[in-house]
């Protein structure tokens, strides 16, 4: 199970959080706006989950043993869950308190030249950073649409990223007009405003991406089309009556366990009915590459 596809998306998106953290930090304390404040804890929060994921991915590699016969994959989804409550906690929290406190004591505005430079490099590197994300995922989906591809999706390391630079884009954006907006109407309710928005942005991507981690994390099986192939595969070969039930995980992104009920003709021998499984679960891990176990479980019905 190797990941590594992944990896030059999540290393720029670490690079680029971890160069613009601090100067969001220096230039929200020099000007006195929330919403740099809540830009430098989104890309704090960013940093943080870009570790966890590159921590879940080399967890998940980890060969099986005697504990885990199945290998370790799931820890990928594991951390990406625990990413996902970063985001809604950390990131969307933080930034929806540090714009109410702004709009509840009326802060003034300092001098914003910092903050537009800022802005403009923190818009460059988290742009470069979408832009490989996204030619990464566009690799995996295909032609599929883009929602499509990212609800079919068993690998979180493949939308996660993506999901993040799209946020902290869309948010450089928010900030960006509201405080325009703030220094020409003198209106500082607004960086209070752009704070808000922010923190109601990553608690919205949170959501979407910790219902998807969730289904994951619990044991998401193969979509319904597949199991209908797995089905008439099966039924054709010439020992069989008729599949019975269907059974699936994801143990991992690239690995799928199997389990089949099957009824077979009656008046077949045991060597029969051993070599119509074999024939089964050969077919089956040739055309479906992810699924890794097959167990076939004979039914008298």
């Amino acid at each position: 199970m190797n990941r590594t596809k992944n990896l030059p998306a999540i290393y720029s998106a670490l690079i680029a959080d971890l160069l613009i953290a601090a100067t969001k930090f220096i230039a929200g304390a020099y000007s006195n706006s929330s919403a740099m404040i809540s830009e430098g804890i989104h890309s704090v929060v960013d940093t943080v989950t870009q570790l966890l994921l590159l921590y879940g991915i080399k967890k998940s590699e980890k060969p099986p043993d005697k504990l885990r016969p199945f290998g370790y994959g799931k820890e990928l989804y594991f951390w990406s869950f625990i990413v996902s409550i970063l985001i809604f906690g950390l990131g969307g929290g933080l930034s929806i308190f540090q714009g109410v406190t702004h709009i509840a004591y009326g802060a003034e505005l300092g001098d914003a030249k910092w903050n537009y430079i800022v802005l403009g490099f923190s818009f460059i590197f988290d742009g470069i950073s979408l832009v490989i994300a996204l030619k990464q995922f566009n690799k995996t989906r295909g032609e599929m649409s883009f929602w499509k591809a990212f609800v079919k999706s068993k690998d979180p390391s493949d939308f996660l990223v993506l999901f993040e630079n799209g946020a902290a884009v869309v948010g450089l954006v928010i900030v960006f007009i509201l405080m325009v907006c703030s220094h020409a109407f003198r209106l500082p309710v607004l960086d209070g405003v752009a704070s808000i928005l922010v923190g109601l942005l990553l608690v919205l991507v949170s959501i979407v991406l910790a219902r998807e981690s969730r289904s994951l994390l619990m044991g998401e099986g193969v979509a319904p089309e597949t199991q209908k192939k797995i089905t008439s595969l099966a039924e054709s070969d010439p020992a069989v009556i008729k599949v019975r039930n269907i059974l699936s995980t994801y143990e991992s992104p690239d690995e799928i366990v199997l389990m089949m009920i099957i009824s077979f003709k009656t008046d077949l021998h045991t060597t029969e009915i051993t070599d119509s499984i074999e024939r089964i679960r050969k077919s089956i891990k040739e055309q479906f590459k992810l699924i890794e176990f097959v167990y076939v479980q004979p039914s008298g019905k």
